[in-house]
């Protein structure tokens, strides 16, 4: 059986401190940086649209930028995460797809809803956010990955309501928030958010080597041995993945994805 494709990218491509030959060539015009970290990473996602609304002109702009095969995932609004009742998200949640999300076309991948950290479970209430979720939006198929950052998430039952839903749970690399191995989904979305800038590719090599191992087990349809799991473990089927190296020291975030790339390879 085929394994997954990998995909590895950045949160986003405008950072001054990746400019003037740190990523960016030097002197490289700022309307062509998409299509430099393109060409190099294998995804990228789109953390703009969790501030802002966009016009569908933008993500068709952003999807004639990068080469067949990329993928952008799309952080999706914090109007519809940041609310105390979840379960009235909808009229924000529509509009956040009527901006022109799937003008990004095939480059289209994961939804990612990223909730506060003081954002505390309640069961009723997220698996009523979860039923909101569409499966598709003017006819293109949707897949949604939540970011939980509360410990009271670390509970069975949203495990289960997660996987119930088909929904990934972000598998985030951070010491500020409480680590989910679990996979939910039909895919895997991985944040590795502490970087150092003391590291020149933002993380030591056998931390990289660690990363490169969870993605090749994710895309086998394994779990990742060493990640802690809340709830059972899912069914061993090919999953893609996606890992975004995103915060912490951010400079460093071009070059960490780099070297995740060159332990897992490129898609195709």
């Amino acid at each position: 059986m085929k394994n997954g494709t990998i995909r590895v990218g950045i949160g986003g491509w405008t950072y001054e401190p990746w400019r003037g030959g740190v990523f960016y060539p030097e002197k490289l015009p700022h309307k062509r940086e998409l299509e430099h970290a393109a060409g190099v990473m294998t995804a990228i996602e789109i953390n703009g649209t969790y501030y802002s609304r966009f016009k569908p002109e933008s993500f068709e702009n952003w999807a004639r930028a990068v080469p067949d095969g990329f993928v952008f995932a799309v952080k999706a609004s914090r109007y519809v995460t940041n609310r105390k009742v979840l379960a009235d998200a909808g009229e924000s949640m529509a509009k956040f797809f009527e901006q022109g999300v799937t003008a990004l076309g095939d480059r289209l991948g994961p939804i990612l809803w990223q909730f506060m950290a003081t954002k505390k479970f309640d069961a009723d209430d997220f698996g009523a956010f979860l039923k909101l979720l569409p499966a598709t939006h003017e006819g293109t198929p949707l897949r949604h990955a939540v970011q939980v950052r509360h410990e009271s998430f670390r509970d069975p039952a949203f495990i289960d309501m997660a996987r119930a839903a088909g929904v990934a749970i972000v598998n985030a690399w951070s010491d500020d928030y409480p680590g989910i191995g679990d996979v939910t989904g039909d895919f895997v979305y991985a944040r590795f958010e502490n970087a150092v800038a003391e590291e020149a590719q933002g993380f030591p090599k056998a931390t990289l080597d660690r990363f490169a191992d969870w993605a090749g087990d994710w895309a086998a349809g394994k779990p990742a041995g060493d990640l802690p799991v809340v709830g059972d473990a899912p069914a061993k089927q090919p999953r893609d993945v996606f890992a975004f190296m995103i915060n912490g020291a951010k400079e460093r975030a071009p070059a960490a994805a780099q070297a995740l790339i060159e332990r897992v390879g490129r898609p195709g």
